[in-house]
């Protein structure tokens, strides 16, 4: 592990400490370990702004990515309607799927809806989103997914799938990409059944 890792994995948990030493959760305050405690603003393909808080209520597929990526960033994409399709029906339409953009650079609403459209993605559930470079940093780190910004423009990043319930805390994770991963499809499905 680098000392960039290091930092990272450090920022995380003290991202999460902070974030577990709210106050208990009432019956309308998010629990004290749900991503949704950081203030996040994001964009999304339509250009319509919303907050990270804003996804609380369903069970969320989240990862990262960017929309110039050619090779692991499209794989992502076919991994998550994979996983989609595992699903029974019912429970398909209880879940929706976030991506986040690393490049707040080139990925703007205008690109993020290009990419939307060529990849035929379902306007129901999906939404591709970018927010500004801190804020990429500080969801990065707590979704612990690692990216660098290479010279020529590229990313080189972790690529993992992370599983949300309804009110942001990560239930699951997988870093299988190209198939579904039976266990993640099964804690899918568990989070679903409970919600």
């Amino acid at each position: 592990m680098n000392i960039r890792q290091c930092a990272n994995r450090i920022l995380s948990a003290l991202l999460l400490v902070l974030m577990c030493t709210t106050a208990p959760a009432g019956p309308r305050e998010l629990p004290g370990d749900s991503i949704y405690q950081l203030d996040i603003p994001l964009v999304d393909q339509n250009g319509h702004a919303f907050d990270l808080a804003q996804r609380r209520g369903k069970p969320q597929l989240v990862s990262m990515f960017y929309t110039s990526c050619q090779y692991v960033c499209p794989l992502l994409v076919d991994t998550l309607r994979k996983t989609q399709k595992a699903l029974p029906a019912a429970q398909r339409k209880k879940l929706d799927v976030l991506l986040i953009s690393f490049d707040p650079g080139r990925d703007n609403p205008r690109r993020l809806k290009e990419v939307f459209a060529e990849r035929k993605l379902d306007a129901s559930h999906w939404t591709l989103s970018r927010t500004e470079t801190p804020n990429v940093r500080k969801l990065a780190a707590v979704l612990d997914i690692e990216y660098k910004l290479l010279p020529g423009g590229d990313f080189n990043h972790s690529t993992s799938l992370i599983l949300l319930d309804a009110n942001g805390r990560i239930v699951a994770r997988t870093s299988k990409i190209g198939e579904t991963d039976p266990q993640f499809v099964a804690a899918i499905s568990r989070t679903l059944s409970a919600d």
